[in-house]
């Protein structure tokens, strides 16, 4: 055992232990094999300074005890029974009563939690760290409740609220029972269909599942009412769903062309199929030319005036454009180095591209001007608004706006009413890209709940522009263009976050999608 010097008596138990440990520790070390030296250097001596003149006095340098690192004494060629092994494990065992000892000692004293340090940052109340901690998700908290309808003064607001609160959870099945994907919900589409509501969703292994709402559950029922309906020959029944495995990865958007009879998905396995409804074929329409180039695609489109040409964003900070007529005909722009999570085209102006990024930016292209040659290639920039942070979506409306979501905890409303007017070269100033409508909203998913993205009603056949986004409260939110909310969907059987939200491109319905594959649907 290694001595301690006399001048050293005075110093604590704990101390005198940790020394005799420090000094154990490099009487083993130096037995390890050359593989353990490696792995903890000796610092090299640094060299004394030659000038002669007077040195100023250093500053003494806190420094931690160096910890042993755990390595494999068979490979370390240490001997399992030699006193050096037993002097290992000794140390090891020390230190980690030691480290349990210190992660039990509490916090003395009061803590003021108007000014806190995280990650060496210091914090006040007023940067909403505070609201951050507070602001997690509350299960069936309502933040519009009827009395909000009550008050409201604006009769024409007033009406349109109560309209769209007066939606009712479908009651052909209880959430619960319609597991529409296996896995967790990333991506739903209504068909255009006004006859039935046909829901379409992508989950985040490729699987897409299709149900049809008008297929409802006969009424018949077990007399305590707590059993599960059954058919006449006393087997379950359930609901009626198609379930088909289409792309190997993240299903992340759907588009219905006009027609109806084809739906086209866009996948994080960088293709996008075709899928006919009528022979029950997907064909791959889009995908990289060579089989080893990852783009995975985050968003897909089709132009009002040209039904064959494939708008997409990717993961890469890419935007792209396909000629389905021609195999070889993409053309693709760097946009940015960071992750293109949403875009759209304007629905009546397809040359305008809004486009939401992790670089914390909304940005609005005009593909009409494109500058630059080969890989420098890029469409014309017209406006940007910088957010705090990430911008999730960015949604354009009919009528000009364009909605984004941030993880700023912000539902930001634009609006470009005038777009119609946009000439070739036409910047939009930085007083026209300031949101016209700022709304709170969480919109901290976390890793296990879809990222919330506003998604407008495409025609509506009441006129007025209006959007729907998933609430981490377990509802749907419906807010009009002016920021006004309209609704807070909810109901009973809803036990999971529909946090993929969808509006029927022209009926006031609602779906919403759950992190375990469920789906809710408001008529």
């Amino acid at each position: 055992m290694p001595r301690i010097k006399k001048e050293d008596a005075s110093i604590s138990a704990f101390e005198r232990k940790r020394l005799e440990n420090s000094a154990a520790n490099e009487a083993m070390l130096k037995e390890l094999s050359k593989t353990a030296a490696k792995i903890l250097p000796q610092p090299k001596p640094i060299a004394k300074p030659r000038s002669s003149a007077p040195r100023k006095k250093a500053t003494p340098l806190k420094r931690e005890v160096v910890r042993p690192t755990r390595v494999s004494l068979r490979l370390s060629g240490v001997e399992a029974d030699s006193e050096t092994a037993k002097r290992k494990a000794e140390v090891e065992e020390t230190f980690a009563k030691e480290n349990a000892r210190v992660k039990r000692v509490r916090v003395s004293g009061d803590l003021n939690f108007s000014d806190i340090v995280v990650d060496g940052k210091k914090w006040s109340s007023d940067d909403g760290f505070l609201a951050g901690v507070m602001r997690g998700a509350v299960p069936y908290h309502r933040t519009f409740t009827a009395d909000d309808i009550k008050e409201t003064t604006d009769e024409g607001l007033k009406a349109l609220r109560e309209k769209m609160s007066g939606l009712e959870l479908y009651e052909g099945w209880e959430p619960n029972q319609i597991k529409i994907t296996p896995e967790r919900v990333y991506s739903l589409g209504f068909h255009p269909s006004q006859e039935k509501a046909l829901i379409f969703a992508g989950d985040k292994m490729g699987n897409m599942g299709i149900f049809d709402a008008s297929q409802i559950a006969p009424e018949v029922k077990a007399e305590d009412n707590d059993e599960d309906e059954e058919d006449a020959d006393g087997d379950t029944l359930e609901p009626a769903i198609t379930a088909l495995k289409v792309h190997a990865r993240t299903i992340t958007s759907f588009v219905f062309p006009a027609d109806g009879n084809h739906v086209y998905s866009g996948s994080y396995d960088s293709s996008i199929r075709k899928f006919d409804l009528q022979k029950g074929v997907a064909v791959e329409v889009f995908a990289p030319s060579s089989a080893d180039e990852d783009l995975p695609i985050s968003g897909i489109a089709i132009p009002s005036n040209d039904p064959n040409l494939l708008c997409f964003s990717t993961l890469e900070g890419s935007f792209g454009r396909h000629d389905m007529r021609t195999p070889n005909d993409t053309e693709l722009f760097q946009l940015t180095d960071k992750k293109i999570g949403g875009f759209s085209l304007h629905p009546l102006q397809p040359h305008l591209v809004a486009t939401a990024s992790l670089d914390r930016t909304l940005k609005i292209w005009d593909l009409r001007k494109i500058s630059g040659k080969g890989e420098n290639k890029i469409p014309n920039l017209i406006g940007e608004h910088l957010s705090r942070l990430s911008v999730s979506h960015a949604s354009w409306s009919a009528a000009g706006h364009v909605a984004t979501s941030s993880y700023d905890d912000t539902i930001k409303i634009h609006s470009f009413l005038d777009a119609g007017s946009f000439k070739i070269g036409h910047e939009i100033d930085e007083e026209a890209m300031k949101p016209t409508s700022v709304i709170r909203h969480n919109n901290q998913t976390g890793r296990w709940v879809t990222i919330l993205k506003p998604q407008w009603q495409e025609r509506p056949e009441d006129g007025i522009q209006k959007f729907v986004i998933g609430n981490m409260n377990r509802f749907v939110d419906v807010f009009a263009s002016d920021g006004e909310q309209l609704a807070q969907l909810g109901g009973d059987g809803i036990t999971a976050v529909p946090a993929v939200a969808q509006f029927h491109p022209t009926k006031d319905w609602v779906a919403g999608g759950t992190a375990n594959g469920k789906l809710c649907l408001w008529m």
